[in-house]
């Protein structure tokens, strides 16, 4: 029998009002500021807020908090390391070439989605399918230039799309 609302809402607060001071100084500890731990500590908690089911069979919820909110810790790092990388190549592009703030925006974003897709793809596959789709080579010239054979390209890029299209398939289930 499913949770009546305002059972799960009050056992959101309790949860919210016993960490919430807790969560944001574990991770004011391990991302260095304040304001990133704030902004953290309330991401954490819409993830759990938009979980209703979650908080039934929580037992120990501190190491449960600090599972999720880890997880967002990697994801803004990830996204970071995305953007600055990002924002170092636009630098280097010549004055009629440069880009708009906006322009800027959508291509972090976009990057940032494609890395999330390939998040726990092999690092040959990862390398083949992004020589594939963003430097447009074919799979001999990838074959080439990564040292392994035509088959393994083919191997490669069959991983890679497979892998794309489960986490797509469990983006869009989250």
């Amino acid at each position: 029998m499913p949770v009546p609302h305002t059972v799960h809402a009050q056992r959101f607060h309790t949860l919210y009002s016993e960490h919430h001071g807790w969560l944001q100084q574990w991770l004011r500890r391990r991302v260095g500021s304040s304001f990133d731990a704030a902004d953290l500590a309330q991401d954490t908690f819409l993830r759990v807020l938009g979980k209703p089911g979650a908080l039934d069979g929580v037992r120990e919820p501190r190491a449960w908090l600090s599972r999720i909110a880890h997880g967002l810790v990697v994801d803004k790092l990830r996204r970071e390391e995305v953007e600055r990388t990002c924002l170092e190549a636009i630098a280097h592009l010549p004055e009629p070439e440069v880009v708009s703030p906006e322009a800027r925006l959508i291509l972090v974003e976009a990057l940032c989605m494609i890395d999330a897709l390939l998040e726990g793809l092999g690092e040959r596959a990862r390398q083949a399918f992004l020589l594939s789709r963003l430097d447009e080579m074919s799979y001999p010239e990838i074959a080439r230039h990564l040292g392994v054979s035509l088959s393994s390209v083919e191997k490669y890029m069959a991983a890679a799309i497979r892998h794309c299209y489960l986490m797509r398939q469990s983006l869009q289930a989250a």
